[in-house]
């Protein structure tokens, strides 16, 4: 029988689990997940997620960005947000830390153990991928987008279609790095667009910059 290691695994297992006995008593560790998050995060706004590379070293010039970043913001009057690992979020969270800001980290049991990164004002570790996503768009007014990989996408486009189907409202939404983001904004533009899978409307929510200033000045508009 394949082991299973992460709470996620488990649930997302349909084959060797009774999940008529298993289930239920999981329906009330997932529930206490959500007051867990509830509960911490109730008093942090207004916040704004930064996303990014966990893969990224503190000697890429990425790195030194999201630093800027998560302290510009702090700075601003902004709780910063992260996933709580190491790369962007550990550099995000280091910027709003050193800055005296709120620095928060909302990390995930995954089957490689990364842990929560020691720049944090606050920390959660979550076993299910979707309570965390909830915590970061209940709690967080807009997203900061650096350059990453399949995680960062999957939080882009989740805020993109709650956003496109109206579920949020106001919530800025920042690409940052303009060089690592125009491919996917340009075949969003060209082959999506022309298929009319999207509108246009839908393309034009994301605001591609490589400038911290235009980071604060969109989530001081659309936030506070």
């Amino acid at each position: 029988m394949a082991e299973f290691p992460t709470a996620d695994q488990r649930l997302l297992n349909a084959v060797n689990e009774d999940w008529r006995n298993e289930d239920p008593w999981r329906a009330l560790r997932i529930q206490a997940e959500f007051v867990e998050g509830f509960d911490n995060l109730a008093g942090i706004e207004p916040a704004v997620s930064v996303f990014g590379s966990a893969r990224l070293a503190p000697a890429d010039p990425d790195y030194g960005l999201a630093v800027e970043v998560g302290a510009s913001l702090a700075k601003a009057g902004f709780t910063v947000i992260t996933g709580g690992g190491p790369g962007v979020m550990e550099a995000a969270n280091k910027g709003a830390f050193e800055a005296g800001g709120e620095s928060v980290g909302l990390g995930i049991e995954l089957p490689e153990e990364q842990g929560l990164n020691d720049y944090l004002t606050l920390g959660i570790t979550f076993r299910y991928f979707f309570a965390r996503k909830m915590m970061f768009l209940k709690y967080s007014q807009g997203f900061v987008v650096l350059p990453g990989g399949y995680g960062t996408l999957d939080e882009l486009f989740e805020a993109l279609v709650l956003a496109q189907t109206g579920k949020v409202l106001s919530f800025p939404i920042v690409l940052f790095g303009s060089d690592y983001w125009r491919g996917l904004v340009d075949w969003l533009r060209g082959p999506v667009l022309s298929a009319r899978a999207i509108a246009d409307g839908d393309v034009s929510r994301m605001l591609i910059t490589d400038s911290v200033e235009d980071v604060l000045a969109i989530m001081a508009e659309g936030v506070l």
